[in-house]
Formats: structure tokens, sequence, C-alpha cells
């Protein structure tokens, strides 16, 4: 349910709802298009969902999520195919609409690194609608190959990718080991040749060339993948034991050199203000492209400036997707139904008849909140226009009135919960209607344990939707300790209809799996609203264990606590989070959750890549001004190299990194005896040039 109203007019609880229902939505749409392969929004309206969320975390930083879309980066891998760890995040970008968002862009990049009057170079390239690959090479030898999956690590295509004819299985002259970045796709002709050839086959037709590419690398028979009509254009670099380059220009013109296929479109921009221009010129002549893109990529040039910037949450700082405008469609609203989160969020989603809108059938589309339809005065019935932002979320931008039939009634938003009956209350300032019915709720509790064993929380094996609402049905499944209960009835399951001794034994193997999880996972696992995975890993990092955890946020729940004042002082996390997380450790029956569940599973500290750097795993405050980097740049480069990063002294602090007019940080950390480094000691000691 997401509120249309502009960003400024939100209350910080509005705020708080907002990105919350955009979180969920937008995670639901990412599994749609990342692992399914069946996009039910168009990437317009993607984007502009992503694009409001953005807005609202920039003005309200303190609420951004763990899970927020801005941290997050496609869905984790299918299965049928072992994972591959990436050396260097596949991560995502943010996206402009127009000239004024590629300035402010550009604005970020001159604020983070302090510059005035250098120039900003670019490289512009025309966003693929495709696949995105890794693909590693040692030696000079193409040895393995995976999809972008969750980011971290993808599914391991290794065999299909060497059927590529684009693909070099040797590199002369490359570094000793190298990740390659491109991008797998089909063209136009070829996608609708295939099509048809299949459709006179009575065989399965694709929805587009994106799906198609999607689909034909993950066949498990890599001779289907051969004989597929493939492409790969390369364009970025991941981990590599040497950089050959210094510019992202000269990197295009070293894959050319070693015989990758390069978009010939892609065009050095001496300045900023080129990019307009260039997006102009590409727009006009997509139509007319022998593949689909959906916008233009704009990368800072000088690869030193990209390591400086770095990244945030999911994106790069020096990069950035200038998409082109969404397109629209007519259908027919049949209904709209109301479906129930495990926060208890009432949401509307219109069901209408399918329509091809940019490519991709929709069927289905947000409707946000009862205030939208409301504002809109959508009917069941109604001919609407339909939407696709930034080409991938669908959503319904009016009504055609003339087409109205004459007994056609407003939209009563229920009031009772569909899912329990329970009372379903719109608290005062917040847009979304909550289910009150808590622990009695069916739809809630099997979301919680829906949430609890997802791919990008615990990830277990064996246990998806179908499955957790049958044990629920069953009553076996109340509480995430009772999936650590089921082997207990493993008879019984093998008893059962559709399961068999194989389902039993991968649903066995996958609890068993389980019981040392990674503290960050656990953490977002348990559902707390306002914790995703961003902010679950800053928990993680700063409390280690699951019992101190435990501890430290029973002690936080008195205000002015030194606990309290702990748990404030963590960078990222801001009061409504802090008070989020309290209120979860006040209610006793998630105390008792939590500890029914510690009697199963010993959550295992995040990995922190080994350094020797004398900020690994140390407590840094930053205060005063720096002269030769700002803040923000520091502060990066702290984390880059380990350490925790805070906004206040205490006597856990291990170092205070003073700049200019230090004030009382400086006094305090004196007093404690907290070590105190000059800005140009702690580039010495990060060895920074």
């Amino acid at each position: 349910m997401t509120d249309t109203r502009p960003v400024e007019a939100l209350t910080e609880e509005e705020a708080a709802a907002e990105l919350a229902r955009l979180a969920a939505e937008i995670a639901h749409h990412d599994k749609l298009y990342h692992e399914q392969d069946a996009p039910a929004l168009s990437d317009a309206e993607y984007d502009a969902l992503v694009r409001r969320n953005r807005s609202i975390e920039a003005r309200f930083p303190e609420l951004i999520r763990e899970d927020s879309p801005s941290r997050r980066v496609g869905t984790a891998p299918a299965e049928g195919f072992s994972k591959l760890k990436h050396g260097v995040p596949m991560l995502s970008l943010d996206n402009a609409f127009a000239p004024e968002d590629f300035a402010e862009f550009c604005a970020r990049i001159r604020r983070f690194l302090g510059l005035k009057d250098d120039v900003l170079h670019f490289v512009g390239e025309p966003k693929i609608d495709g696949l995105s690959v890794n693909l590693t090479y040692e030696n000079g030898r193409f040895t393995r190959g995976a999809t972008r999956g969750d980011g971290a690590e993808g599914e391991d295509i290794t065999a299909n990718l060497k059927t590529l004819r684009d693909l070099p299985l040797r590199l002369k002259g490359a570094p000793d080991r190298i990740e390659i970045r491109g991008e797998v796709f089909c063209g136009k002709q070829e996608f609708l040749a295939f099509n048809q050839a299949e459709a006179e086959a009575g065989r399965r037709i694709y929805a587009n060339p994106r799906n198609f590419a999607a689909g034909s690398l993950r066949q498990l028979d890599a001779k289907i993948t051969a004989a597929r009509p493939l492409k790969l254009f390369a364009y970025a670099m991941g981990a590599a034991s040497s950089v050959p380059v210094a510019s992202h220009w000269e990197w295009l013109k070293q894959l050319e050199a070693w015989g990758f296929s390069v978009n010939p479109l892609s065009q050095r921009l001496e300045t900023e203000a080129d990019a307009a221009a260039f997006q102009a010129r590409v727009g006009a002549e997509r139509a007319g492209l022998a593949y689909d893109i959906d916008g233009v990529v704009y990368k800072l040039d000088r690869l030193d400036w990209q390591t400086r910037l770095g990244f945030v949450g999911r994106a790069p700082r020096w990069a950035i997707a200038w998409k082109f405008p969404a397109e629209q469609a007519t259908t027919r609203l049949l209904r709209i139904e109301i479906q129930v989160g495990r926060t208890g969020a009432l949401t509307p989603r219109a069901v209408m008849e399918p329509v091809n809108v940019g490519g991709v059938v929709v069927q289905h589309a947000t409707l946000h909140n009862e205030d939208e339809i409301a504002r809109k005065d959508v009917r069941v019935g109604d001919t609407v226009v339909l939407q696709r932002a930034g080409d991938v979320i669908p959503q319904i931008v009016s009504v055609v009135l003339e087409k109205r039939a004459e007994d056609s009634t407003p939209f009563a938003f229920p009031t009772l919960c569909p899912a329990c009956n329970s009372h379903a209350v719109r608290a005062e300032g917040e847009v979304v209607r909550r289910c009150t019915g808590g622990l009695i709720c069916p739809a809630q509790t099997t979301q919680r344990l829906q949430h609890f064993v997802a791919r990008n929380t615990l990830d277990f094996e064996g246990l998806g939707e179908e499955r957790i609402q049958e044990l629920f049905e069953l009553g076996w499944l109340r509480s995430p300790a009772d999936i650590f209960r089921l082997p207990d009835r493993a008879a019984e399951l093998g008893a059962r209809e559709g399961w068999g001794e194989t389902s039993v034994r991968n649903l066995l193997r996958g609890i068993e799996a389980r019981r040392a999880p990674a503290f960050d996972r656990f953490i977002f696992a348990l559902g707390i609203r306002r914790i995703g995975e961003a902010n679950a890993k800053l928990l993680a990092r700063h409390y280690h264990s699951l019992p101190e955890w435990r501890e430290k946020m029973l002690a936080a729940r008195i205000i002015g606590s030194e606990a309290r004042e702990e748990l404030g002082s963590i960078q990222g996390i801001g009061p409504s989070i802090a008070q989020e997380l309290v209120e979860f450790f006040a209610e006793p029956r998630n105390l008792a959750a939590l500890d029914d569940l510690a009697q199963f599973v010993t959550p295992q500290p995040v990995e922190i890549a080994a350094s020797d750097s004398p900020f690994a795993g140390k407590t840094v405050v930053f205060t005063g001004t720096l002269e030769t980097m700002t803040r923000p740049e520091a502060e990066a480069q702290a984390e880059r190299l380990g350490a925790k990063v805070t906004k206040s002294v205490s006597k856990k602090t291990d170092f205070l990194i003073v700049g200019a007019d230090a004030g009382s940080k400086a006094a305090k950390a004196a007093e404690l005896g907290v070590t105190t480094l000059t800005e140009a000691e702690f580039r010495s000691q990060a060895n920074m040039a």
C-alpha cells in the first residue's frame, strides 16, 4: 500500500509505513523478475517505486530499513544449480528519469569527493535488457561463470556460458585472475523467429527477449543453450589481481582487444552536460536497434575516482541508469484483492484482463492503499490506463471515465481482516490499515514463517509457500522453532501425499544445515519491522552473538541507559529503528519465541574480510571538518578497512579521528582515554595515498 502524496507531506510514521510497504512490494517483484523470469510490472513502474523509496529515504535517512530496495540486489539463486560467490559483489544501479536527476547524481559525486572545478568525464552505454553474468578468468583461461543471483553469489552456469560464441575462452595478456561482467541477451528478430517456431510446434513461448535469455542460460542441458540465439556484450570489471587500465573507456577498449563484443553505441562523454544529448540520441535510435534497451548507463570514467566513491547499499556511487519513459495500455479491472502481510498490513491489488504493456503481459497491478483507490476513484469494472513504471512494475495511472458503467459503485475498503476477521485498524497519521489479530491471524503467521525460510533469510531447502501453508493447516507449524521439530514427524511427513522419501530427506537435510546460520541472516529472518538485510548486518557486526544482542536489547528498553545510547550510536540505526527493536524485545511472546528458537540454532558471527589494517574490528568515530576528503568518504574508507563507524564517543570507542573544530567529542575522548588520530595519521595508517 503505497501513499502517493508528495514525500514532503509525509510524517515520520507515514514515511516508515510507506517504506515498509515499498520494501515488500519491490521484493515481490524482484523475485518475479530475477528468479522466475516472469515480471508482473514494467521497468518504468518498478523504477517509479524504487525512485519513491529513494526519495523518502533521502528525507528520512534514519528510517532506512535493512530490507530496503536501496540495499538489495536481485534475488537468491534458483534451485537446480550450484552456487558461486563473486569476488566483488555484482550490485545494481540507481535510476534517473530526467536531466535534473542526472544533475543531482553529478552533484552527489562532487559533494562526496569534495570536487569544485574538476571536469567529470563519463562513459554512456545502452542498458541491455538481458541477464547479467560474471565471468572468471585465471591465467588467461575462462574457468567459471555465474548469474548475478543475489549480488553476493549466483548460479553456476559455466557449461552453458561456454556455448556462447561471443565468449572468448582464453585472454592474451590478462591479469592472473580477473572477473569480467557482461549481459547475455537475444536480438529482437531472433526472438520472434524462435517463438514462431515454438508456437508452430505447439511448445511454450517466451514473453519477451529478456525472459528468453534468462531461461536459455538456466537450462540444465547445455546443448539446449547452445541451440539458442544468444549474444554477449561485456562491459565491467569485478575482482582482479591487477587493474590493467586507468579509465573505464580504456577498459572497454581492452575488452575489445581480448575478443569480447562491446556495445558499439558506447561513447565517452567529455562533460556531464553531454549526457542529455546522448540520452536523446540513443532514445531516438531505440526502436531501430536489433536488441531491447530500457535506458542508458552512465559511468564515471576515472577508475581511481570510482574506487574512492565506492558503493552505498546496493549501488555504486559512480554510475547511474537513466531510464526511458514508461509505456501505457488500457484494460479492464476485474476485481480488487486484499492481501495481508506479515506485519498485518492490508494491501490492495488489482486483477485485470491480461494486456501487453511494453512487451510484457500484465494481469496484476498495485493499488497502493485505500487513499490511493479513493483519490483515483478506481472501481471494479472500470477501464483503466495501465503503466509499467521504468518498464517493470505495473500501476494504474487513471480511469477512463467515459467507459464507466452507470451502476458503478465506489470500492469499499474492508475494515475486517479477510484472513481472520479481526478488526483492521488504521492508526492516526498512517496510511496503512492493519489487522489487529496478531498471532491468531493465519495470514500473518504464515507470512512470517515464509519470511523466515526465504532465500534471502535462512534459505531452507524444501520449505516453499505451499509447504508452509500445508504444515500450518496441520497445526505442525506455528513458530520458527517448530521448523526444527519437523524431524520428529519425518515418518508422518513421508506418508503424506506429495511428499515421499526424497522430499522428506531434502527437508531434513535443509533443517540440519540451518542450525548454525550467519548471525545477520538470523536477525533479518526474525521479521522485525524496519530491520532488513543491511540493518541486520550492522547489528550483527556490532553485537557479535545472539546472547549479547538479547542482553543489550533488553537493557536498551530503558531510555537513557548505556545500552540505549550504544544502540543509537550505531551508524545507520536511527531512533525509529531503535524503537522497533526495543519494542520487539519488550513483548514477552517475542522473547519466548526467540528463546525457543535458541534451543535449536546457534547463529555464527558475521565474517569480516581479513585485514592487517589497524582499524579492522575497531570502533571509529569521526569529528570536525576534514581537509583532504569529505566525512562520507572517510567513513566509507574506514568501513572498507573493517572498522565499525559510530556516531558518538563512548568507552567502547577505539579511535577518534579529528578534523578542524573537533568540539565536545575530542574532549570526551580525552576524558575516556580514547586514542585520537589526526586526519593525516588516519590516512597514513589507512594506507591512503
